[in-house]
């Protein structure tokens, strides 16, 4: 059975969503399945079109701050979060989208990308996972 890592996406920011990405991305690409569990403000950037609309969670500066860390990502050449997401998803990476967040929030499933979700679920379901990871993370 391979190792497996879970990782909770609660916030919406931006370099948070990065960071998720990039771990989940590192781990698939090590040989371990990976699953994220998107809720609260992370479950925010399921949204069609809301994916690269997260803050900077540090020094924004009413967007200044975003605008001049997505002008050195590019400059060095790093992946946008949607080709992250693609590239995460192409390697078998799970997206578990919290549905209580959903209801409390006043998200509905057609307001999400739901060719990126492998499955909406409760606590229960990133309990289950979690329990059966080498590797769990909260971001």
């Amino acid at each position: 059975m391979p190792e497996k890592a879970t990782l909770i996406v609660h916030s919406g920011d931006m370099d948070k969503v990065y960071s998720a990405l990039i771990i989940g991305n590192g781990a698939l690409s090590m040989g371990m399945e990976v699953s994220m569990y998107f809720t609260f403000w992370g479950l925010q950037r399921l949204k069609k079109g809301s994916l690269e609309k997260g803050p900077l969670s540090k020094m924004n500066f009413g967007g200044l701050g975003k605008w001049m860390i997505q002008r050195k990502m590019k400059k060095a050449n790093v992946a946008s979060l949607e080709k992250l997401f693609q590239d995460y998803l192409e390697l078998g990476g799970k997206i578990l989208a919290c549905d209580m967040t959903m209801e409390i929030m006043g998200v509905k499933k057609e307001d999400l990308r739901d060719d990126w979700i492998s499955e909406y679920c409760a606590v229960g379901t990133y309990v289950k996972e979690a329990r059966e990871s080498n590797l769990t993370l909260f971001i």
